[in-house]
């Protein structure tokens, strides 16, 4: 039996706390949206501080959306059981606690360990945000708009995470861009408890601790297989056996799904991506943010150890993505009525890869004009087709299919950041290490890190150094246009005869 929606309007709210409400966990998405690039502009700087290697680099990085995309299935189902405002109060305490752990880490491993808890305060905030909307807004016009607004913020929380760790960085030291969380955290909290909606439970739904482990576990044994193949040399018992385990895992993960869509509810019902909206949905937004993350990452790191610019030029630098792609987002919200999302998805990813395309050649010039010319062209495209990502994904099921439609566009948001970390983050790190090039007395550096090559080696091995991080660059941003394009073309077939109401459209009531 299915559980009944608890997600039905709060009709009591007033409209001055309907908004405040948005705005309650419009802040708690942009910390949760902040914390995902924060540390780009930081890294080069934590690292040097607590001696962090490549690989601890990486998963300082990965461990907070690998843990958020790992939950994130199973917390709605919690919300759903519990009240998703009393889940969402939790998953704020916890984002405040590891808030403060990983701001006063003294070693790279208790970093990750705070990203780690981080990830599970997120994971409970993150489907709440949607689901605390859906209940605030009963009027559909008001909560498409809350809608469009809840996605934009995501969208400019990521942009705007370089900047504002470079902002903290040139007046603080690197614990900072974690301290900035808990002001915001308290007043939320605060807030939500005074005028937030009442909390509604429904104890007959459950939670499946078993398929979120295995979620869990099988995309961390992923991302561990796409990092270790892509370092060298190559330590063949890890990369065979993380691939092994990660393929077993999300079989079995898969297959049970399948079995309880015959007996009760599952985490994910496959049947919901029948509906050429959802799933065009779901690609928009998963690629999106893997050409956000892709960016981001390589571009912040490659003019602070290249160029030498500071943790602020260098978030100032990417801004230029969110700077395009706020007035798009909304605009995109505004017009969907009117142009449809092929044109707002399909159009906005394929305009997102022409400005990656740009960004490529632009490293191939060294053009610093043309660089930002193509991140303002990706983020317009990349702020069009996320503005009405969450619109495709959440008006495309019914009522009682909101809480699983929310966690899977959040999956897919947190798991196109983590591949694009991971993919691109191994892919840069590949492409360096096979194009260093070191005499033998200067070999020592060739397993060291780009960071600490390109700053503590003597001026022969920085020269080298450069030249091999540059050709790094070039791959990684040449690897997010291809990744664009195929999403531009993926998005655009699955949404060419999209038509909203249309009875093929719909999703299917007969499972």
């Amino acid at each position: 039996m299915t559980a009944p929606p608890t997600t039905a309007p709060d009709t009591s709210l007033s409209p001055w706390q309907r908004w405040t409400v948005l705005a309650i966990v419009s802040s708690a998405l942009l910390l949760i949206a902040l914390d995902n690039t924060i540390l780009y502009t930081a890294l080069p700087t934590l690292s040097s501080e607590l001696g962090a290697t490549s690989s601890e680099q990486l998963w300082i990085i990965n461990a907070y959306p690998l843990m958020m995309a790992g939950l994130l299935l199973g917390s709605g189902a919690l919300g759903d059981r519990f009240g998703h405002k009393r889940v969402f109060q939790v998953g704020l305490v916890i984002f405040g606690v590891a808030s403060v752990i990983a701001a006063f880490s003294p070693t790279p491993q208790q970093l990750i360990a705070g990203r780690l808890l981080l990830g599970i305060g997120a994971a409970a905030m993150m489907p709440a945000t949607l689901a605390l909307i859906r209940i605030s807004f009963a009027v559909e016009r008001e909560r498409n708009l809350a809608i469009g607004v809840w996605a934009a913020t995501a969208t400019v929380g990521m942009a705007l995470g370089p900047i504002v760790s470079g902002a903290l960085l040139a007046q603080f030291w690197w614990g900072s861009v974690f301290l900035i969380n808990v002001p915001i955290v308290l007043l939320a909290s605060a807030l939500m408890i005074a005028i937030g909606p009442r909390n509604i439970t429904n104890p007959a739904r459950r939670w499946d601790a078993i398929s979120s482990a295995q979620a869990l576990i099988g995309m961390a044994a992923a991302v561990l297989a796409i990092k270790t193949w892509a370092e060298a040399p190559l330590n063949w018992s890890v990369a065979i056996t993380s691939t092994l385990v990660g393929v077993v895992v999300l079989t079995v993960f898969v297959r049970r799904q399948v079995r309880l869509m015959r007996t009760t509810e599952p985490l994910v019902d496959f049947a919901i991506f029948r509906n050429r909206g959802f799933s065009g949905g779901v690609v928009a937004a998963g690629v999106s943010i893997f050409a956000i993350v892709g960016l981001q990452l390589v571009i912040t790191q490659r003019y602070q150890l290249v160029e030498g610019f500071t943790p602020l030029q260098a978030g100032l630098l990417v801004s230029a993505v969110a700077a395009a792609s706020l007035p798009f987002a909304l605009l995109g919200g505004a017009v969907l009525h009117r142009v449809g999302l092929l044109v707002l998805i399909g159009g906005g990813i394929t305009a997102a890869a022409l400005g990656s395309v740009l960004s490529a050649v632009a490293a191939a010039q060294d053009s610093m004009g043309l660089l930002i010319a193509g991140l303002v062209v990706a983020g317009a495209g990349l702020g069009a087709s996320m503005s009405v990502a969450s619109t495709a994904i959440m008006g495309n099921v019914p009522p009682r299919r909101a809480g699983m439609a929310a966690s899977l566009e959040e999956v897919s948001y947190e798991f196109g950041g983590l591949v694009g970390v991971a993919t691109m983050g191994s892919l840069l790190t590949f492409i360096y290490t096979r194009t260093l090039t070191l005499p033998p007395e200067h070999a020592a550096w060739e397993t060291e890190a780009p960071a600490a090559a390109l700053q503590q080696g003597e001026e022969q091995v920085a020269a080298a150094a450069a030249e091999a991080f540059d050709a790094a660059y070039l791959g990684v941003l040449i690897a997010v246009a291809v990744v664009m394009m195929c999403g531009a073309v993926a998005s655009s077939y699955l949404l060419r005869h999209y038509t909203p109401g249309t009875e093929s459209q719909k999703y299917p009531h007969n499972h």
